[in-house]
């Protein structure tokens, strides 16, 4: 069973550190770890504790939105290609907790046809890589998902809960549900949509108590008044695709400062 971890990472270099560092500590190393740079030639490969990292770069658009969807799908092939069994997905905010990649490894092994995600703590600010040795005592997994206990396992979830900060997936299931859409840039809607297309293919949702990972504090805004066109241009498009509009509490969040309306097809700029 080889395990490939895929980052995608757009800046953020003192959190990659911390994760490479948290990774190379795991009870069970990845057989790869690529890290997809966005726009970033300033992210070089590294090795630590025997843990090495292969960078691959993607360009990003003039427009400068982000292609999320695009780097995961080729930080996916790259692992794939060479011989991964299970592809680990982690955001480069999120510290993985020691027993993660086995955990992810052993419940993909168990059932290669769900798409399984591990509960994700939100770390206050200062805590984070100094903490590596202790993050099981700063576990407090985020209410809105679900957060089995060590060593269980669920399945069964609602796919509009499925979110990209830390998920595994089998090779054979990752060509069943054929990778994120790319027509997603920026900000937004894709992981609903990968969400709902794992389920489309004939994939269970799964949670994997023991795949605990940990989100580094970085400063947020709530609504994303800066991403206002992206959630706009990417909810259009999870609507042709899905008959409804996903993120629809930032939307209302956007419309109650009259920053957006609704239309007949859904919303606008006000």
């Amino acid at each position: 069973m080889r395990v490939g971890v895929v980052t995608v990472a757009h800046g953020r270099h003192d959190h990659l550190r911390h994760q490479h560092r948290g990774l190379a500590r795991s009870d069970r190393l990845p057989e790869d770890y690529v890290v997809v740079a966005m726009g970033d030639p300033e992210i070089s490969a590294r090795t630590l504790d025997g843990l090495g990292s292969r960078v691959v770069p993607v360009a990003v658009p003039p427009d400068g939105r982000l292609p999320l969807a695009a780097a995961r799908n080729l930080g996916a092939r790259t692992v794939l290609e060479s011989g991964a069994d299970v592809v680990v997905f982690l955001d480069v905010d999120c510290l993985p907790g020691r027993e993660l990649v086995a955990a992810y490894a052993d419940a993909a092994s168990r059932e290669p046809e769900v798409l399984w995600s591990g509960p994700v703590t939100y770390l206050p600010p200062g805590r984070g890589g100094a903490d590596l040795d202790r993050l099981d005592e700063l576990d407090d997994p985020h209410p809105a998902r679900p957060a089995p206990a060590r060593g269980e396992l669920v399945t069964g979830g609602d796919p509009d809960l499925f979110w990209s900060l830390s998920f595994a997936v089998s090779a054979e299931g990752w060509a069943r549900v054929g990778g994120f859409c790319e027509d997603y840039t920026g900000y937004g809607g894709e992981d609903t949509d990968f969400g709902r297309s794992a389920v489309a293919a004939g994939l269970e949702m799964g949670w994997v108590g023991g795949a605990r990972a940990y989100h580094q504090h970085h400063p947020v805004e709530s609504p994303p008044v800066r991403h206002l066109d992206d959630i706009l241009r990417n909810g259009a498009l999870f609507c042709e695709r899905w008959g409804e509009w996903p993120m629809r509490g930032w939307l209302t969040a956007f419309e109650e400062q009259g920053l957006v309306r609704r239309t007949a097809e859904g919303w606008e700029r006000a």
